[in-house]
């Protein structure tokens, strides 16, 4: 059965040919150019594999849309097309859980690559025991267990949780750099290459939902120095 996703785009020539030439390499696409028709299509039937949603919309824009479909399921993968080239959009959508970010004019062949590795994150998850296999390449950090090729943690008594890759990346750096202070301009300049505000606050969305996912650990948490950056504790925390 093919990978199903929904995609909503207003732009009609482009529309029509991202829908043709993802059908073309094996996809089943529902198209739609309002985000209110996309929003109902997807509460009669929520079983898509993935949202391509555009930002600038007729109706109500991609990011309200994607809040929307997020209420009812948290768990669906959703990327974002836009022609809106801003940092700030970009930090907004990782904020409500984006698994990536493409801008326009984009390469059709690189939109599918996008998309058959988010599918492939989200798929290896879902189909996967809550712990995966013992043969699968794991970095043990304390109390909790990553699996790198599967972008997921485990944590003792709970639910595999999974990761994007960018959280991931940051994690592994985090985990490299254990036990020690570690600034802000570091990390910046490791997992993006340069240092300025709004890749800062990219960095603050990440910290922000790695924290939230290492609530389960007894072990591992990073904590805020205070105009520094932070330390990746991989230790017992005393109670």
């Amino acid at each position: 059965m093919p990978y199903k996703l929904l995609f909503v785009e207003d732009e009609k020539d482009l529309g029509n040919v991202v829908k043709q030439y993802l059908e073309f390499m094996g996809f089943s696409v529902i198209w739609h150019t309002h985000a209110k028709n996309a929003y109902d299509d997807y509460i009669a039937d929520p079983n898509f594999h993935l949202l391509l949603i555009d930002i600038q919309l007729p109706d109500y824009d991609g990011f309200e849309l994607a809040e929307k479909i997020s209420k009812v399921n948290n768990q669906q993968a959703f990327l974002f097309l836009t022609a809106r080239n801003e940092k700030k959009d970009r930090i907004y959508g990782l904020k409500i859980g984006a698994d990536d970010y493409i801008n326009k004019p984009f390469d059709i062949d690189e939109l599918v690559l996008r998309i058959k590795n988010i599918i492939r994150r989200n798929n290896g998850v879902n189909n996967s025991l809550e712990h995966p296999a013992e043969t699968t390449p794991v970095q043990v950090m304390g109390d909790l267990l990553f699996y790198k090729e599967l972008l997921k943690l485990s944590f003792p008594n709970q639910k595999a949780v999974s990761l994007t890759l960018r959280e991931a990346q940051l994690l592994m750096y985090l985990y490299e750099n254990r036990n020690r202070i570690l600034k802000r301009e570091e990390i910046l300049l490791h997992l993006w290459g340069e240092n300025d505000y709004f890749l800062g606050r990219s960095l603050d969305v990440f910290i922000s939902r790695l924290r939230k996912t290492l609530h389960y650990s007894a072990e591992v948490r990073i904590e805020n120095v205070y105009g520094v950056g932070f330390i990746f504790h991989v230790a017992p925390v005393d109670n």
